[in-house]
C-alpha cells in the first residue's frame, strides 16, 4: 500500500485504485547552444557597443521550450465533477537557477472543479489569449521563444502570466470552445486597479483551426509585466538606456511606455492543414494606452497611445515520422508617438526539428530580424529577437541547436 502510494507521487503510477485519484510527474528540459551578433556588451563613450555572443543556454530564454518539471492530479468528486490541481515550476537547466523571476512554481499553480460544461481554475495561470491563439503561432509550435514576435510584445510566448486569476474555460461543442479570466487587482478602495481580463474562443474541425482572444491590463507596469515576485515593473534603473551606463537595454521595443495606464492586445489566427503541410495566419494588436499616467516611469514624456500592428504568416511540414521543417515571415510596424514617425520590425525564422524517439529531440533554429524608425526609448530603433541580448545595429541574428527531452 505504501509502495503504491510512493509510486503514484513520483508520477510513476496512476493511482486509479485509490479514491479514484491520479498524481503525475511530468517536464521537459532544453538546453543548446546559441549565437547572436551584435550582442551588446555595455557602452563606451555614451555609445553602445556590441559583439558575437555564443552561450549554452535554457530553452527558457531562447528555446523551443522552456525547462520545467510539475505535478498535475486529478480526484473524482463523483457526479460527473474531478477536482484538479497543477503546480509547475520553470528552471535554467544550464545553471540550476529558477525561471520566471526566482518564483518556486512560477509557470503555473492553479487549483479548480470540472465538469458538466466546463472547468473554473483559480490560481497563477496563463491568459486565454494564450491559450486559444498561441497554438496558431510559430512559437506554440515549432519556433519557441525566440521566434516570437519582437520583445514578445503581444505576449504571444506567454512571457507574462497573470497571478489570483479566476479563469473558466468551456468544454468542446462541436469543435468550439470559449474561455474567460479575471486577475483581482486587490487594492482597497478600487476595483480596476491593477486588474486583468481577458476573453478568447477558438474553433477547431477538420483542417482548419480558429482562435481568436483578447486581454485587457490596467496599470499593466505593475499586475501585467511586475507580477512574479522578485521581478518588479520597469523602472528608470532597469530601462537599460536610463540606467547605468553599462547596463544591456531590456526590451527596446515597448519598454519605454511603462507609464501607460492600460495595456490591450488582441489577436486573431487560423491554421489550414494540406496532407502533411500546415499554413499558419496570426495578426495582433498591442496598444498602450493613456501613456503619461503614474503606473510607471516616463522619462521621454510620452502621452496618448503606442500602438503595435504585427502580422505572421508560417508554414510548416512533416518530411517524415521524424523530421518538421518551418519558416514564417512576421511583419509589426508601431504608430508615431510624440512625432517620432513609429518604428518597423521585419523578421524571418527558421527551424527544424528531429524526433529521435518518442519523447527525445534535436532542433535547429535560425531568426533575422530588421529593424528601422525609433524604438520606445527615444533611439534608432535596434533589433531585438525575443530572449537575446538586443542587438546594438539595425539588424540581428540569431541561431540556436539544442537537445529537448520530454518526461
Amino acid at each position: 500500500m505504501k509502495k503504491a502510494y510512493i509510486g503514484c507521487f513520483l508520477g510513476v503510477s496512476v493511482c486509479a485504485a485509490h479514491a479514484q485519484s491520479t498524481i503525475t510527474l511530468y517536464g521537459i528540459v532544453d538546453l543548446g547552444v546559441t549565437y547572436a551578433n551584435n550582442a551588446q556588451t555595455g557602452k563606451t563613450g555614451g555609445a553602445l557597443s556590441g559583439a558575437h555572443q555564443i552561450a549554452l543556454t535554457d530553452g527558457t530564454s531562447t528555446g523551443a521550450s522552456g525547462s520545467r518539471w510539475g505535478l498535475r492530479g486529478t480526484e473524482d468528486l463523483g457526479g460527473g465533477l474531478k477536482s484538479l490541481f497543477v503546480i509547475e515550476n520553470g528552471f535554467n537547466a544550464n545553471n540550476g537557477v529558477l525561471a520566471q523571476g526566482g518564483t518556486e512554481f512560477g509557470r503555473q499553480a492553479y487549483v479548480g472543479i470540472a465538469g458538466g460544461p466546463g472547468t473554473v481554475t483559480l490560481g497563477r495561470q496563463y491568459d486565454t489569449l494564450v491559450d486559444f491563439l498561441q497554438p496558431l503561432a510559430v512559437v506554440g509550435q515549432w519556433a519557441g521563444f525566440m521566434g516570437t514576435h519582437p520583445d514578445d510584445v503581444d505576449n504571444l510566448a506567454n512571457s507574462n502570466r497573470i497571478n489570483n486569476a479566476v479563469k473558466f474555460t468551456s468544454a468542446a461543442y462541436h469543435g468550439f470552445s470559449a474561455g474567460a479570466a479575471y486577475s483581482f487587482g486587490g487594492t482597497a478602495g478600487s476595483i480596476t486597479q491593477n486588474q486583468i481580463w481577458s476573453i478568447g474562443a477558438g474553433y477547431t474541425g477538420g483542417s482548419l483551426s480558429l482562435g481568436a482572444g483578447y486581454l485587457n491590463a490596467r496599470d499593466p507596469n505593475i499586475s501585467f509585466y511586475g507580477n512574479t515576485p522578485n521581478k518588479g515593473g520597469v523602472t528608470a534603473d532597469n530601462m537599460g538606456a536610463l540606467g547605468s551606463a553599462t547596463s544591456a537595454q531590456s526590451n527596446p521595443v515597448y519598454a519605454g511606455y511603462a507609464s501607460a495606464k492600460t495595456t490591450e492586445i488582441f489577436g486573431v489566427g487560423a491554421a489550414y492543414t494540406i496532407s502533411a503541410t500546415t499554413l499558419g495566419f496570426v495578426a495582433t494588436n498591442t496598444r498602450f494606452e493613456s501613456l503619461g499616467s503614474a503606473s510607471g516611469p516616463n522619462p521621454f514624456g510620452y502621452s496618448g497611445t503606442a500602438q503595435f500592428a504585427n502580422l505572421e504568416l508560417s508554414v510548416r511540414s512533416r518530411l517524415t515520422p521524424a523530421l518538421l521543417i518551418g519558416t514564417a515571415f512576421d511583419y509589426m510596424r508601431r504608430n508615431s508617438v510624440k512625432g517620432d514617425g513609429g518604428a518597423r520590425y521585419l523578421q524571418l525564422d527558421f527551424g527544424a526539428d528531429y524526433n529521435l524517439s518518442k519523447r527525445t529531440d534535436l532542433y535547429a533554429l535560425t531568426v533575422l530580424q530588421r529593424a528601422s524608425g525609433r524604438d520606445s526609448l527615444n533611439q534608432a530603433a535596434v533589433a531585438s529577437i525575443s530572449g537575446f541580448s538586443p542587438s546594438t545595429t539595425s539588424k540581428q541574428v540569431g541561431v540556436r541547436v539544442a537537445l529537448r527531452h520530454k518526461f
